[in-house]
């Protein structure tokens, strides 16, 4: 049964932004590794925090939108939770009907009655 998932990442204001790409590619390659698909992604650019977070005030913001059949992704986000550079990260699953108005579940069939 196919899933779908957003996940966020805020990269540490200290990380350049050559070396922010290549966390972004490094997490992109997490989610391909471990069976998921990655059918979008938002770099939302250097934001402030809402608060401070290990004394810093901004950080990089990514955003994917994923489809697995993985619940949940436990290989990445034990990884995401080990990354220096990775400030904080939140995985989602979003409700199937969010899933499809996003059109991120189209080429899932619907399951049969009975």
């Amino acid at each position: 049964m196919l899933r779908a998932y957003e996940l966020m990442i805020i990269i540490d204001s200290d990380v350049s932004p050559a070396d922010a790409d290549a966390v972004v590619s490094n997490v992109a390659d997490l989610v391909v590794g471990e069976g998921g698909t990655i059918k979008s992604t938002d770099n939302w650019g250097r934001r402030k925090l809402a608060y401070k977070i290990n004394h810093k005030t901004e950080g990089t913001y990514v955003v994917w939108e994923i489809v697995t059949e993985t619940a949940g992704l436990p290989d990445t986000e034990r990884r995401l939770r080990l990354a220096d550079d990775i400030v904080r990260h939140k995985l989602v699953r979003l409700p199937d009907t969010e899933a499809e108005r996003r059109g991120l579940l189209a080429e899932a069939e619907p399951a049969a009655a009975g």
